[in-house]
């Protein structure tokens, strides 16, 4: 019987509920130098079957060797590689029984896109009769059953993108691997193909690692994230957490979301709360069980509350104003900080270049990070 759900034109059931249960990857103390280069430091990360992790970071952090070593073309030195509870540390890339979607994708310009698809199943010696029927079902499964029969030069880079999925789909692997596997894509066809992978993950119920370096992208698609930095993993959590509680300042600033200000904490009021100045007009609340060592709020953008004020009273100064369709971005510079502030439209009058404002936030928008 084949892997594949196609609704109506499906020949078999979807996987069970009972396959989405346990491990698919299970990585430990991983460790990988190149040289005297140390590209990866202590990994340790675990997938679950039907899970789809995000390995996200700036360039060089290590997220490329961390999947490179997952599917067997890098080598670490220290720690363990499982999949399917099954050590693959020193198995070559060809029997980690793994699919995988480069940025480029790879596909072989001479052969159909059927033919491409195909080339793994040939690898594997899969019997005539039931490679057409995987070849067959997938590509109809991908939306491309018409055009199994193009080249890759006849076909656009979303269908390009396509092809590559399905020949990594259908070898039925245990793990699939995406690197920046959107890339390539212009940016409406990427926003389309990322629900279009999503879709098509869930239904297999695969165990997925994507690469990418775009916070959006790794937002919008991630059941978790692993935010990487230096070869190490600074967090690995669920994309509301890491939007509402970045653990340190380097996530805070690296995945964008809101403001990291630097700034003294002052006395407690007559509630318990405190002020942590960042200069003047700019002070925010925090809720008494804030630590004192911190150095730094970080306050999402969409919670920053602004007012107007008098040009002779303290505050901070409108100097960018950005159209965002249901919201308006402002960028007020004061003495020693840049904030931003996302408010909705229908409260942008009068919040006009040069304006002079003071700046807020709740207690409980405010998140004190450690020094």
């Amino acid at each position: 019987m084949g892997w594949f759900d196609r609704g109506a034109a499906a020949n078999v059931p979807a996987p069970s509920p009972q396959a989405a249960q346990g491990m698919a990857l299970d990585v430990r103390d991983l460790g990988l130098d190149y040289g005297p280069v140390q590209a990866l430091s202590d990994i340790t990360l675990t997938v679950a079957r039907g899970e789809f992790v995000a390995l996200l970071g700036p360039s060089g952090c290590g997220k490329t060797s961390l999947l490179r070593s997952v599917a067997g073309f890098a080598h670490p030195q220290r720690g363990r590689i499982a999949i399917n509870e099954a050590d693959v540390l020193g198995l070559p890339a060809r029997r980690r029984n793994i699919g995988m979607v480069f940025q480029n994708y790879a596909l072989f310009p001479h052969l159909t896109a059927a033919q491409n698809i195909r080339f793994g199943l040939r690898c594997r010696r899969t019997p005539t009769a039931q490679a057409d029927r995987l070849v067959a079902d997938i590509l109809e499964v991908v939306g491309l059953r018409d055009l199994g029969d193009r080249l890759p030069a006849q076909l656009s880079g979303g269908q390009q993108q396509r092809v590559a999925l399905a020949r990594a789909l259908v070898i039925q692997p245990s793990l699939l691997l995406l690197d920046e596997a959107l890339g390539a894509l212009d940016r409406k066809l990427r926003v389309e193909m990322q629900a279009e992978l999503k879709a098509l993950q869930r239904r297999f119920m695969i165990a997925t690692v994507f690469v990418t370096h775009d916070q959006e992208e790794a937002m919008a698609m991630a059941d978790r994230i692993a935010v990487m930095r230096s070869g190490r993993i600074e967090q690995l959590d669920t994309p509301r957490g890491l939007f509402l509680r970045p653990r340190n300042g380097w996530v805070a600033d690296f995945m964008g979301a809101g403001n990291l200000l630097p700034g003294r904490i002052g006395q407690a009021d007559a509630h318990g709360h405190r002020e942590f100045e960042v200069g003047p007009g700019c002070a925010f609340s925090i809720t008494p069980e804030a630590p004192h060592e911190g150095a730094s709020i970080y306050v999402r953008s969409d919670r920053v509350q602004l007012r107007l004020v008098a040009p002779s009273e303290a505050g901070l100064v409108i100097v960018a104003r950005r159209f965002l369709g249901a919201q308006v971005e402002l960028q007020a510079q004061g003495a020693r900080s840049l904030v931003r502030a996302l408010i909705p439209i229908e409260h942008a009058d009068g919040f006009e270049i040069a304006s002079r404002v003071a700046a807020s936030a709740k207690p409980e928008d405010c998140l004190l990070l450690p020094a």
